[in-house]
């Protein structure tokens, strides 16, 4: 049951209360699910934004930088530099579109996948901890209020 002090304004200046800041308690909901995901990152080199880039490009298949930055939620610059990396360790490889030269198209390796193969079967096992922890019937709700809410707000906002 939620206090009634977070529902209040918290000051003159007309704000609710810290700890029903939507933004923060998502982050800190994020930080918390990243927690357990991270050492399996770590132990393979990985970063998360790095892992959020090979998942969508193992998943989806080729895609041109600027929907992988919207895919991946990164910034262009930050994709760029990631994917900058990645292409070092062998990870991805970047084309020119042939139809378009101003476009550029990411793909995923075979080290990537082989990568991907390594890690994902750990991070599953992480899914299914959380499951239990939380439980699977909550785990589903969770996810399917987090699509309502990002569908809801992207109608109301385009």
């Amino acid at each position: 049951m939620e206090d009634p002090q977070d529902l209040e304004l918290n000051d003159s200046a007309g704000l609710r209360r810290f700890s029903r800041s939507l933004p923060m308690a998502l982050l800190r909901a994020r930080e918390s699910v990243m927690e357990r995901f991270r050492p399996n990152l770590r132990e393979n080199s990985l970063t998360d934004q790095q892992w959020r880039v090979l998942r969508a490009l193992f998943e989806y298949g080729k895609k041109d930088l600027g929907e992988l930055s919207n895919m991946c939620c990164l910034l262009k610059p930050s994709i760029t530099r990631i994917i900058r990396s990645m292409e070092k360790r062998l990870l991805l490889e970047k084309l020119l579109d042939p139809q378009d030269h101003r476009r550029t198209i990411v793909s995923i390796t075979a080290n990537g996948r082989d990568l991907i193969h390594k890690v994902g079967p750990n991070s599953e096992l992480i899914y299914q901890d959380m499951a239990l922890i939380l439980g699977s019937n909550e785990l589903d709700d969770l996810y399917k209020k987090l699509d309502t809410l990002i569908a809801k707000l992207n109608k109301n906002y385009n």
